[in-house]
């Protein structure tokens, strides 16, 4: 066995020595680990990382038996680093914590009270752990898919594993102990204990030879200058939602995290962790209820973060040049917002709104006030209009997202709760919903179901992006910079038109202020768009796909990664336009204030909710700053999300968009008798008709020698 060993030791000697790969000039070598280990002789470097697909190419029977038994051959090659270690140090290392004056002070003073023919007590020799000052990891071969945690099985015990998962819980990082170093009160000599779990029994006699052999019964007193601790955390992943069965409840696992793996992930994000498998023995009341049972966890040897949905390959975001040349394309702003959920038909501009949701607007920080750039919508309408399927869209193409329902969560389950934590018994804050999508997006169906009580939780992250807590003596501020996609149904089941805008929607002011937009997606009977809706979802029933159209969707994969790299820019709204958005906000409180049908709560908000809707189509145009077409657009939508309330048989929809565009030219007229076309083009514009209805209605009018332009068509002249 010993044999064995030996040959495996200088097999791992020859390939961290030898091992190279092709270097930067033609015919050059590199040596891979050679480099590294020079780096961590210095004490340039801390970790060590050794790739198994270099192992493999090395020699594949080691890769596959380092698969199988990892902890064993961790501490082999942790032995070989360490004995060819000082054949790669070049200088003295000048850098010395304590521990290195400690270990020095000791080989010393043992120099010098000890003979050199006297051999040291086994016991009382420095263990390898305490002269280690690296890290060594095995990163996973290339082929190695990662598994869902309810296929780790006990047959994977000791073995290497990448597991996937969402980070629900990570502890602080805390000082944990990897050799306990004791001094005895009779005879002075030291002890060493390495400690390889979580937990260790100290020890309390002294077993050097001199106390055993005088019988004195020396107490052994823990010394912690000459201890050695490294960095300890604890991270608690859970089952992603596609991994789980139907009707099961997803499970989920502890991860030991040690050294520079620590700080790697944080609650909410998505990761692919490495590890080995292993069990932990049960101690105390646990051990005597629970039997012959263990508790498992992995000990972490990796930490990827990933974004939801996103392939290896597309995880990058895109070049400025790629996207420079996207978003130069004809029509891209409309050619992105039908890529969102193809599958759904019509909905185009809420689908604007989505896509402008996923962009999000740019934070605004002044001396003591932050305002927010993340948009909250809310989509209000009768059953069977896409609303969840839309939510549900949302939540699969966004990097970090959230998906929860009104009635099925509580106020805790989405700010924060008090839990026990099970190492230190302490009590901590894990994080709800909102804190768990922070730089994100967090979807909430049902939203009118969810009680009152539940509701107001939120009041507070939708305008100030924070949760206050203040339980068990636990008073903190967490940061939920979060935006919020709320589905609602009204307050009858269905839209009622016999009843009020407030009577069907039955929400409080202080939250419908909070929404930058609010849809009402009514279903309408009507024969064109009947007739068009049947062929589309029967069309995606039989194809599985979306029905051919003019402009071919973008790929998924392509959208996410120009949203990522959009949202990278922060456009500036320039002085030009200030007086120009002071204007329109002027108006839109004027006409709330004179429309008795207008059912919204103008205030300030909509303001600030024009100016993030404007720099978040900059983002989308990859510009630096904002235009004046980008603040059209935001009126545009504000318009038709306030049209789609007041819109009922009664009012605006026997009203062709050319009579309407009418009354807003001769509103503009105020007693006059010119109108400069700009002015009046941009205002309709901003009132949710395209520019196709506005020339229409300029030649209809101009025909009926209700007025005429001149020459240049600068001027718009009204015959009397």
């Amino acid at each position: 066995m010993a044999d064995v060993y030996g040959d495996v030791l200088e097999k791992s000697k020859r390939f961290l020595s030898e091992f190279s790969v092709p270097g930067l000039r033609k015919g050059s070598k590199l040596h891979k680990y050679g480099t590294q280990l020079v780096a961590l002789a210095h004490r340039e470097q801390v970790s060590l990382r050794i790739s198994l697909d270099d192992v493999a190419e090395f020699d594949e029977d080691l890769s596959r038996e380092i698969l199988g038994n990892t902890v064993r051959y961790q501490k082999l090659f942790s032995e070989a680093v360490s004995d060819i270690l000082p054949d790669y140090q070049q200088h003295e290392v000048q850098n010395k914590d304590s521990l290195d004056v400690y270990i020095q002070h000791r080989l010393l003073l043992e120099a010098r009270n000890r003979g050199s023919d006297e051999v040291r007590d086994p016991k009382n020799q420095y263990p390898p752990e305490l002269l280690r000052r690296f890290e060594l990891s095995f990163t996973p071969p290339s082929a190695q898919k990662p598994l869902s945690i309810r296929q780790i099985t006990a047959d994977r015990i000791g073995t290497l594993v990448t597991i996937r998962g969402t980070v629900t819980r990570a502890t602080e990082v805390k000082p944990a102990m990897t050799v306990a170093t004791y001094t005895c009160d009779q005879c002075g000599s030291e002890t060493y204990q390495p400690i390889t779990g979580i937990q260790f029994t100290p020890i309390d006699m002294c077993p050097s030879k001199e106390c055993q052999t005088n019988k004195s019964g020396g107490r052994l007193y823990l010394q912690t200058r000459g201890s050695k601790f490294e960095k300890f955390q604890d991270v608690k992943i859970q089952e992603d939602s596609d991994q789980v069965p139907v009707g099961d409840t997803p499970r989920s696992m502890t991860l030991l995290c040690r050294g520079e793996n620590t700080r790697l992930c944080q609650p909410g994000d998505h990761i692919n962790v490495t590890g080995v498998f292993l069990p932990v023995q049960r101690t105390g009341l646990k051990a005597m209820m629970g039997g012959l049972m263990s508790d498992t966890f992995l000990q972490v040897h990796k930490i990827d973060r990933v974004k939801k949905g996103f392939e290896e390959a597309s995880l990058e975001c895109l070049s400025e040049t790629e996207a420079r040349t996207l978003a130069q394309e004809p029509l891209f702003y409309d050619k992105l917002a039908a890529s969102l959920a193809p599958e759904i038909y019509g909905h185009d501009d809420v689908k604007k709104a989505l896509l402008l949701l996923l962009v999000g607007g740019v934070d605004r920080q002044t001396q003591g006030m932050k305002i927010r750039g993340n948009l909250n919508i809310c989509l209000m309408g009768d059953p069977g209009v896409a609303k969840s399927q839309l939510l549900s869209y949302i939540d699969r193409i966004a990097p970090r997202c959230q998906y929860t329902t009104g009635r099925g969560s509580t106020g805790v389950g989405l700010t924060a709760a008090v839990m026990k934590d099970p190492i230190t018994g302490e009590m901590i804050l894990e994080g709800g919903a909102l804190v768990l999508a922070d730089q994100g997006i967090c979807c909430i169906d049902e939203f009118d179901k969810m009680n009152e009580s539940d509701r107001t939780a939120i009041h507070e992250v939708m305008e100030q992006q924070t949760i206050s807590i203040a339980k068990a003596g636990i008073l903190t501020t967490l940061n939920a910079r979060v935006s919020i996609l709320a589905a609602a149904n009204p307050a009858y089941g269905r839209y009622n038109v016999k009843k009020s805008v407030e009577q069907n929607i039955q929400l409080p002011a202080a939250l419908l202020s909070r929404f930058d937009l609010l849809w009402l997606i009514r279903d309408k009977p009507d024969a064109n768009t009947d007739l068009r809706l049947a062929q589309h979802i029967t069309y995606v029933h039989q194809h599985n796909t979306h029905p051919p159209r003019e402009v071919e969707p973008l790929d998924p994969d392509l959208m996410k990664r120009y949203i990522t790299t959009c949202k990278q820019k922060d456009p500036i709204i320039p002085e030009s336009l200030t007086e120009y958005i002071v204007y329109t906000y002027v108006e839109l409180r004027k006409e709330a204030r004179e429309d008795p049908r207008n059912a919204t709560f103008t205030s300030a908000r909509n303001l600030l909710a024009v100016l993030r809707l404007s720099t978040a189509l900059a983002r989308l145009r990859f510009a630096e700053v904002v235009e004046r077409e980008d603040i059209d657009e935001a009126n545009r939508l504000m318009e038709m999300s306030k049209f789609s309330l007041v819109d009922d048989d009664t009012t605006t929809r026997r009203t062709r968009p050319v009579d309407q565009i009418y009354a807003i030219i001769r509103d503009l007229q105020k007693g006059g008798t010119v109108v400069k076309y700009d002015d009046a083009r941009q205002r309709c514009i901003a009132k949710g008709f395209n520019p196709e209805q506005f020339d229409e209605c300029i030649d209809e009018y101009e025909r009926l020698n209700i007025w005429h332009l001149n020459a240049a068509r600068t001027r718009i002249m009204f015959t009397q």
